[in-house]
């Protein structure tokens, strides 16, 4: 996920919408098709390999659309800090979670960003928080809680996943941070374009740690591991994050922003099918209390 300043469009467009909903669904089916992976491959090869093909693919946008790649003047360490935060430590802490988690526990804590970004708004913008924004962090906690705080026969104790509720929430939190200030201080660059320079440096670290630490045999991959690594480069890295910025230019912020609530809904669902990740009350009320929370701490006034 990377963020940036975009226009809002007057009212609801149908093509808005249906580009919405691509793009919660490219990003939702993503979790278990990486959760899967780390059956075959170490984890930064494979966020590093599908991070290859979705940076190729977007600057490929980019420059079809003739944008301007060249970062303006001065704004290089805003563009580095944003790259660290919204693509190195969101890649990576999120697929080292799924080594403690299943995948529709990590989307789950992965997604109360809102929440997260919600509280840090408060020291870094002047933005106070509201009843309704304390209700939606206390309605968020309590998801999680009911997440991670019981355990299904046959599944780890909480002491054997805290590490993957950690890094997963760990993530959430440093990808707030990276929007909180990028409203406070944007790149100021073509969507596409700096979607490629964030996605582009953010790569950098898990090249080099895949390079440092791993020995990742892509040979003895079958077709369904290669169509799961193309699946996660090309659509899920690359192509949704052009449908996001396509429909946020097309619909209002608030729209967009509660359509993007679709992509955890996905994630657990196709974890669920793909994976068979236990869809009981406990997951269904986690769920829709973080979700709640969600909704709260980004619209509540």
């Amino acid at each position: 996920m990377v963020t940036n300043a975009t226009s809002r469009a007057p009212g609801v467009s149908i093509q808005g919408l249906g580009l919405l909903v691509a793009t919660g669904v490219m990003w939702g089916l993503n979790w278990p098709l990486v959760k899967h992976l780390l059956g075959v491959l170490p984890p930064f090869s494979v966020r590093a390999a599908s991070g290859l093909i979705g940076t190729a693919i977007v600057l490929a946008i980019a420059l079809a659309r003739r944008e301007s790649l060249m970062p303006p003047r001065g704004q290089w360490g805003r563009l580095c800090l944003a790259a660290a935060l919204n693509v190195t430590a969101w890649m990576a802490l999120t697929t080292l979670s799924l080594l403690w988690l299943r995948a529709s526990e990590t989307t789950i804590l992965a997604y109360t960003l809102p929440i997260w970004a919600a509280i840090l708004a408060w020291p870094l913008l002047g933005e106070r928080p509201t009843l309704g924004r304390s209700a939606g962090l206390v309605l968020g906690l309590a998801g999680i809680v009911l997440l991670v705080a019981h355990s299904t026969p046959g599944e780890a104790d909480l002491t054997a996943r805290l590490p993957g509720v950690a890094l997963a929430l760990a993530a959430a939190m440093l990808f707030a941070l990276g929007t909180v200030l990028a409203k406070r201080a944007p790149v100021a660059m073509p969507p596409t374009a700096l979607v490629a320079w964030q996605t582009g440096l953010g790569l950098l670290p898990l090249l080099l740690l895949w390079q440092l630490l791993e020995q990742p045999d892509f040979a003895g991959l079958g077709v369904a591991d290669w169509a799961a690594l193309a699946y996660g480069g090309a659509l899920a890295f690359g192509l949704a994050y052009v449908t996001w910025f396509a429909a946020l230019r097309r619909l209002p912020a608030s729209i967009a922003t509660i359509g993007s609530l679709l992509a955890p809904v996905v994630g657990v669902l196709a974890s669920v099918a793909m994976l068979g990740d236990p869809f009981g009350l406990r997951e269904i009320g986690a769920l829709v209390l973080t979700l709640g929370g969600v909704a709260l701490a980004t619209f509540a006034r």
